[in-house]
């Protein structure tokens, strides 16, 4: 294989393994927002405190918005993960621009 090849294969994988781990450091920003959303468009409360009954399409999905607003709280872990990858993201673009 030849450098140029290696350093071509490294670098995606080194792209693909930020990018899953910028999704996976936002998953929870990424629930509580649309939870919030699903609950203003369907005129219910959503907190932390308790599960609301919400009615959408004649089904209960107060549980399922309760659950998708507590998982913000896993941003307590993922943030500083992201911002390690964003870190990485900043050394990936210097390195490219100084080639």
């Amino acid at each position: 294989m030849t450098e140029m090849a290696r350093s071509s294969t490294g670098r995606k994988i080194f792209v693909w393994l930020l990018s899953i781990t910028t999704l996976f450091s936002l998953a929870p920003v990424i629930s509580v927002v649309v939870a919030g959303l699903l609950a203003d468009h369907f005129g219910c409360h959503v907190d932390e405190g308790s599960v609301h009954p919400c009615s959408a399409f004649g089904t209960d999905i107060g549980d399922m918005l309760y659950f998708q607003g507590v998982m913000g709280w896993l941003m307590l872990l993922t943030i500083p993960v992201f911002i390690f990858a964003m870190i990485g993201w900043i050394a990936l673009f210097v390195s490219r621009f100084w080639r």
